[in-house]
């Protein structure tokens, strides 16, 4: 009989990534630094007060950098760590799954 492991690595992942906005978020962001008004242009239907907590989410898993500058309005860019730009590969096997999927399949 086969023992089977508690949790299966790909929930780690999930664990960081999971979210309606995370995916996109770093999809945006492997673009190159945005500032927050940019990406909720970019993300049709998210909220401010869901986009600032899935960007804290992934700021304290280590996966996005937040620079604040001291100016007066604030100014605030947010950018992919190296942890965060690992993902990379991830979220582009997803949109190939993603694309595919869309052109016939399901």
């Amino acid at each position: 009989m086969k023992t089977l492991t508690r949790k299966c690595p790909a929930e780690t992942t999930l664990d960081v990534i999971g979210g309606r906005w995370k995916v996109p978020i770093l999809w945006h962001l492997f673009k190159g630094t945005l500032r927050f008004s940019e990406l909720r242009r970019g993300l049709e239907g998210v909220t401010q007060k869901m986009l600032a907590q899935q960007l804290r989410e992934l700021e304290s898993d280590g996966i996005v950098n937040r620079k604040v500058y001291p100016q007066v309005p604030p100014k605030v860019e947010y950018s992919l760590t190296g942890e965060g730009q690992s993902l990379k590969p991830v979220v582009e096997a997803m949109c190939k799954w993603g694309k595919a999927r869309g052109n016939g399949g399901g």
